[in-house]
């Protein structure tokens, strides 16, 4: 299995997250967003995002929810082996830039040396980002390939 194989069911499992959660949304976007940097991704559906101009940043999978003339942005970074601080350190990264409302990071393997930080440390301060006004928090997860869905149990935090 490639990590490519990953988004597909990603994007579905999105899709229905967030249309259960913004019944009110006038347009739910999923894409994978993997080849293509994120400004010209959002570009194609009529989106300035000045952060993103010129920086190098692609996630995996992307979720738009718009509504009148706002939007609030989704990522989902997908990994097929066991998580690292450099995978957390990476979305960390994309989330202070872009600041989404959510971003998961999934994984088909296991959490890897995250667990020891999240479970063991109870680091749940290093899934930190946002503005300031309101912080919010990555997810970890590790993704069930039998229910196209992340494991809820292993949901760091709980959502």
């Amino acid at each position: 299995m490639r990590e490519f194989d990953l988004y597909p069911p990603m994007q579905l499992w999105l899709k229905a997250y967030l249309k259960d959660k913004y019944k009110s949304a006038e347009e739910i976007i999923v894409v994978d967003s993997h080849s293509e940097r994120l400004d010209r991704v959002l570009r194609k559906y009529g989106i300035i995002q000045e952060e993103a101009i010129g920086v190098d940043i692609q996630i995996d999978v992307l979720g738009i929810v718009k509504k009148a003339d706002e939007f609030k942005l989704f990522f989902i970074e997908a990994k097929k082996t066991s998580l690292t601080l450099r995978d957390l350190g990476q979305l960390w990264a994309y989330c202070k830039l872009i600041d989404p409302e959510e971003a998961f990071l999934m994984t088909s393997a296991d959490l890897g040396s995250l667990n020891k930080l999240l479970n063991v440390y109870k680091r749940e301060d290093l899934l930190d980002f946002g503005d300031g006004k309101r912080i919010k928090k990555m997810k970890i997860a590790i993704w069930n390939m039998q229910a196209n869905a992340p494991n809820s149990a292993s949901m760091i935090p709980k959502i």
